[in-house]
């Protein structure tokens, strides 16, 4: 069901939906701390490559602007509309890219003109973006200063956007799982502590890889997978001095270990059969403060701790486990809200082999799960948790790696593609990843055999190219 926004006969239109895909802008000290300029380039440009998958976070929109850092293939465009039935979709692309898009936004003086000029048109801009990043916000400002009027339906206020960076943080949710453990026993982290510096986190590193057979080591705010290091048994040196010195050489090759606050923590056996061992939960904290709750789900994570996509359905998760996790979704998003923090967010959790639920960690903006859960309510209906079962995964290997041409791979994919009629089938979700090698989808089927055989076939179909 799309949303309609009705106008009055005559004058100015109600608004006009903004979108600004500002992924990098989420982890820029990150970004910034690289100290390898070509590695900092390939970090922004892969991010910048996402950009035409978030449209399908704006799927229930009719009419929208997008603000990209990149063009988009127009093909994929109408591929787009098309499918999610988008009547008008206008996309501007800045003529500078430097992985702060809201500032490249504010330096590209035609677009500027353009989001000005929309007040002679629109009534007010309602504006959402990937990350609420303090670029964001200026811009916001800055459009206000020019005389727009402009709505901000899922952002916080510039004085309560401090939540964002605390709470997106492993130390922050730290810091809030740990107070709320106190008043409920099944709310809690693997055990671990706070760091910084490298020589005293190596310690305490070693000393719990050597008595527990394993560790995970996380910098505060790392991304897709950066800043994440797991130790398995057998991993490292059986000798505190060796283990100790092996962490350090690692921990220094990447120099934003030494930049941010670190946790070390107890290594969790997941356990596969509940929701692939990392369950999760989303929600989105309304501009009135309400909290609601809009699915839980699998996640596919791969050895290392890298996130590739979700699954979707009432298959994925035992009913109380589902519970729990939406439990605890629900008072960690009321602790958000009370302060500030509005617009998407979610809770990772660890499903240990001994029945214990572990928080692992909470995104605080536009999720790797939020494009699908968006295309599934235009394309499957509200209820599609009760109707579908949904996979989903945002960067797969393309069989060696080869690229191709989203003309061919629709070609390609034609006999499995979608169906609004059937509800099942295949939605490509980006045209950018595939020069890089990686397909970006979503696949529907009526239950969980179903949707695996669907992508059975897809994976079929790829091996041909």
């Amino acid at each position: 069901m799309k949303n309609i926004k009705t106008d009055k006969p005559g004058g100015k239109k109600r608004e006009r939906v903004i979108r600004i895909f500002n992924c990098s802008e989420d982890v820029w000290p990150f970004i910034e701390a690289y100290g390898d300029k070509k590695l900092q380039k390939w970090e922004i440009d892969e991010n910048a490559n996402l950009t035409d998958k978030d449209l399908f976070s704006m799927a229930e929109e009719f009419e929208f602007t997008f603000i990209a850092p990149k063009p988009i293939d127009p093909l994929f465009v109408e591929y787009f509309k098309k499918l999610c039935e988008v009547r008008d979709l206008e996309i501007f692309v800045t003529k500078n890219h430097t992985g702060k898009l809201c500032e490249d936004i504010l330096e590209d003086e035609d677009i500027m003109a353009k989001l000005v000029g929309m007040k002679k048109k629109y009534k007010r801009l309602s504006i959402t973006s990937y990350s609420t990043s303090p670029e964001f916000l200026y811009l916001i400002k800055t459009l206000r200063d020019k005389g727009v009027e402009v709505r901000t339906p899922l952002a916080p206020e510039e004085s309560d956007a401090w939540t964002v960076n605390f709470y997106g943080s492993k130390s922050g949710i730290r810091q809030l799982t740990q107070i709320n453990g106190a008043m409920r026993s099944d709310m809690k982290m693997p055990n671990g502590v706070i760091s910084s510096g490298i020589i005293d986190t190596a310690g305490i590193a070693a000393n719990k890889y050597i008595k527990e057979g394993g560790v995970v080591i996380k910098t505060n705010k790392g991304h897709s997978g950066a800043g994440v290091l797991i130790f398995r048994k057998g991993e490292l040196p059986k000798k505190f001095a060796e283990c100790e010195k092996k962490i350090i050489e690692i921990l220094r090759r990447d120099a934003y270990w030494e930049k941010f606050p670190i946790v070390v923590e107890s290594l969790v056996q997941p356990n596969p059969r509940i929701g692939g061992g990392f369950p999760n939960s989303e929600f989105m904290i309304k501009k009135n403060g309400e909290v609601k709750f809009l699915y839980y789900c699998g996640m596919r994570v791969d050895r290392q701790g890298v996130f590739a996509g979700i699954e979707i359905g009432e298959e994925t998760l035992p009913k109380r486990v589902a519970s729990r996790i939406t439990d605890i979704g629900y008072l960690i998003g009321e602790q958000y809200s009370a302060d500030g923090y509005r617009g998407y967010f979610d809770i990772d959790y660890i499903a240990g082999k001994n029945g214990e639920i572990f928080v692992n960690e909470s995104n605080v903006r536009v999720t790797g799960g939020t494009h699908m859960y968006n295309a599934a309510i235009e394309l499957a209906g509200r209820d599609f948790t009760k109707k579908s079962y949904v996979l989903c995964e945002n960067m797969h290997t393309l069989p060696n790696k080869k690229n191709t041409t989203f003309k061919k791979l629709h070609k390609l994919m034609e006999p499995i593609l979608f169906s609004r009629k059937t509800r099942e089938g295949l939605v490509i979700c980006s045209s950018n990843l595939l020069h890089d090698g990686y397909l970006s989808y979503i696949i529907f089927g009526k239950n969980k055999k179903r949707a695996e055989v669907l992508e059975r076939k897809m994976l079929e179909f790829l091996e041909s190219i």
